[in-house]
């Protein structure tokens, strides 16, 4: 893990994250708390998770094609100066009429998004070996749950102490200083094409379909995305449903919710640690479907403890202890789709991916709100977790047969096929 930390082009891209997703998480949590006092309007509240959500759906996987064409280094070092410049507008808005601007540099905000996230997964292999591809993302995921435990809290310090301009500027500056961190990065960043003419005039949207038809002709891809939309599902029940369980069955309120999330992100932190230490010694689809179980029965036993005890903490203690198999399960999703895809469509994929996400989120969002009256939110946070269990005894089942069954990428095919051995013995 430190050992990783010490090679200059991982290091580079591993600070200029964490620090842009801390500036993030600290307008995150200032923005929507000023445009409710400004409005006193829910309404107008979710109006910027709207925003942000609509390019998701939409743009996330055409993006992937772009990303596969550009740079991405570059991509990334342009899309966090956009970053910087388009949140600026936020330093104007001073009354509900300003409003709209909000929304207007949320869904910006959300579509430079939808680059970002593509180029940041497709560039990684090119910056560590394939045998520390597993340790990196475990680093990342560390690094993710730095930035939601640091940036909530600094956010509301921000917020209370110095208002919402200080908030814009701590992030415009998060995002500045990330984008001289990755500019810092040697390697090239460039995807592998060939430099036939006629593959350069090829279209972006033959780019697109050529990358659908790769998840549909991949087995392995196709597998990998059919589990992860069970996840993506549950996760957009959870994120209604775990509101409604800390009101209804704990008893609790705002103070309660907060513990329990920040219990998760601690248990994230401590999970990164642990996992990028031994992941040299795991394997990806060992990793992603032993996580995706004891994750899914650890959520069966936060969510049915209050029957028996009564109180948060047990409730803070469980949901921390998630905090590994949350960060193993993502780890290992990420770096099998790495593995398997070739360099030239892993923009593609991870696009794909993104949109895929966002709109199983809503649609589980949807059916949270029809069904919640109707079932409890017990019975669906029960079937979240149940699904996870699925997942995992799935991706154990399909996937040492599928990766094995059919050519890997050729850049990784060598370690993919040790994997898939290592997981049939």
């Amino acid at each position: 893990m430190i050992a990783l930390l010490k090679q200059r082009d991982f290091r580079l891209a591993w600070f200029g994250g964490l620090i842009s997703l801390t500036g993030d998480w600290v307008l995150f949590i200032a923005l929507p708390l000023y445009v409710y006092e400004l409005t006193g309007s829910t309404l107008a509240t979710s109006g910027i998770f709207l925003a942000r959500l609509v390019p998701a759906i939409a743009l996330g996987s055409i993006a992937g094609a772009f990303v596969d064409r550009w740079d991405r280094k570059r991509t990334l070092v342009i899309a966090n100066l956009l970053q910087m410049v388009v949140v600026l507008p936020l330093l104007t808005v001073d009354s509900a009429a300003m409003v709209p601007v909000v929304f207007g540099v949320a869904f910006v905000q959300s579509v430079l998004g939808r680059f970002t996230g593509p180029a940041e997964n497709a560039l990684l292999p090119r910056l560590v070996t394939n045998d520390q591809l597993l340790t990196a993302n475990a680093l990342n995921a560390l690094n993710n749950n730095l930035a939601r435990l640091i940036g909530p809290a600094l956010g509301g310090v921000v917020m209370a102490w110095a208002g919402l301009r200080a908030s814009v500027l701590l992030d415009a500056l998060s995002y500045g200083a990330a984008a001289l961190l990755i500019g810092a990065i040697s390697v090239s960043a460039r995807a592998e094409r060939s430099d036939a003419p006629e593959e350069e005039a090829r279209s972006i949207w033959r780019e697109w379909r050529d990358g659908l038809r790769l998840i549909r002709r991949r087995r392995a891809v196709a597998t990998l995305i059919s589990l992860e939309s069970i996840g993506f599902l549950g996760e957009g029940v959870m994120s209604v449903m775990f509101v409604v369980w800390v009101s209804e069955v704990i008893g609790g309120g705002a103070q309660e919710l907060g513990w329990l999330m920040s219990g998760q992100a601690v248990g994230g932190i401590a999970g990164g640690i642990v996992l990028a230490a031994v992941s040299h010694r795991l394997s990806p689809i060992r990793l992603y479907g032993f996580a995706g179980m004891i994750f899914g029965l650890l959520d069966l036993c936060l969510f049915n403890y209050p029957r028996v005890i009564e109180g948060v903490w047990l409730g803070v203690v469980i949901i921390g202890i998630a905090g590994l198999p949350v960060v193993a399960y993502d780890t290992g999703i990420t770096t099998l789709l790495q593995h398997t895809v070739e360099d030239l469509y892993r923009g593609r994929v991870f696009g794909v991916m993104g949109t895929l996400g966002a709109s199983l989120q809503l649609v589980g969002t949807l059916l949270a709100g029809l069904l919640g009256g109707l079932l409890g939110p017990l019975t669906l946070l029960n079937i979240q977790g149940g699904s996870y269990v699925l997942v995992g005894v799935l991706a154990l089942v399909l996937l040492p047969r599928t990766m094995a069954g059919e050519e890997q990428a050729p850049a990784v095919r060598e370690s993919a096929g040790a994997m898939g051995e290592e997981t049939s013995s």
